[in-house]
């Protein structure tokens, strides 16, 4: 549901509400929410600022897909996985 709303996120809007402890301490820079940005700017196509906003958006997109799947096949099918 995150990439869901990520991929809905405008990038570009500073004024959406966040628990982001670093914002409500009046400190701009938080790498969870540039890495939420580049997940949105990725989605929406825009490459370079992606990867500005922070350079492993790029790479959580498919690890994320990746667990979400892994999760899911485990939930529905936990007998049939070994560990």
């Amino acid at each position: 549901m995150a990439l869901v709303l990520l991929a809905f996120m405008d990038p570009e809007a500073d004024s959406h509400y966040s628990f982001c402890i670093f914002k409500m301490t009046g400190i701009t820079f938080c790498p969870g929410c540039g890495l939420g940005h580049s997940i949105s700017y990725l989605f929406h196509g825009e490459l370079r600022q992606s990867i500005h906003a922070h350079p492993f958006g790029i790479l959580a997109v498919p690890v994320i897909v990746y667990r979400v799947f892994q999760l899911t096949r485990l939930r529905l099918f936990p007998k049939t996985i070994n560990y």
